[in-house]
């Protein structure tokens, strides 16, 4: 009998994603994370597998199951792994251009530990086989340290290359690949929020003109 494999998705409700303060408020960043949340469990669901949320605080979000931890997201998901001898797929809430098949290929993995990195050193997706033999180590280079953690503990590790995983939203500049690639609802709430792509001498950026009401994509 097949068993969907779950999928941890932790997510901070309130004033995420401060470094998109020069484009966006604090209301349109929470509403921007929560569409960034919904392609991502979509993705997970189409993919098979059984999407919940780790949230820092009380936090509804349709039929998705939500588990409150308050601690940090170490402490959250280490606590979890130690109570889950079976598969286990860490997927990071901002990854709005995911797909099940990326997903798929992630958790088809035979290896032990199989790690999407992200930008700049860090660990945007992991799939564990037997997640209470693993522990994480997000923040400060958290790619090598979790490749790191699977040698020492004696683990396989595969990398898997994967441009739909391996992009996060964190900066501006990082708009473009969801204004150009994506397809879910972020991607629609940002154009509706007069977000489009500019190309100035050769070099492509982002715009903002005009603001919209996206009350009817909310969850």
């Amino acid at each position: 009998m097949y068993v969907a494999i779950p999928a941890a998705i932790p997510f901070k409700p309130t004033n995420p994603k401060t470094r998109l303060s020069c484009m966006l408020d604090q209301e349109e960043r929470e509403r921007f994370a929560r569409m960034m949340l919904c392609d991502v469990v979509a993705a997970a669901r189409m993919a098979g597998c059984e999407p919940f949320i780790i949230a820092t605080e009380p936090f509804v979000f349709g039929d998705t199951r939500v588990i409150l931890d308050e601690h940090g997201l170490n402490d959250a998901l280490n606590d979890l792994l130690l109570r889950t001898p079976g598969p286990l797929l860490v997927l990071m809430a901002d990854l709005p251009l995911t797909t099940p098949d990326a997903i798929r290929r992630l958790t088809s993995s035979s290896a032990d530990v199989a790690i999407v990195p992200g930008r700049g050193g860090g660990t945007n997706a992991i799939f564990l086989q037997h997640a209470d033999r693993f522990r994480v180590s997000y923040y400060g280079g958290s790619f090598s340290k979790h490749r790191e953690i699977a040698r020492e503990s004696g683990l396989s590790c595969e990398i898997i290359d994967s441009f739909r995983i391996h992009t996060d939203i964190d900066e501006k500049e990082d708009l473009v690949e969801l204004l150009i690639h994506g397809e879910g609802l972020s991607r629609a709430y940002l154009v509706e929020l007069g977000f489009s792509v500019t190309i100035e001498r050769g070099r492509i950026g982002v715009e903002r003109k005009g603001e919209g009401d996206m009350s009817g994509l909310m969850p």
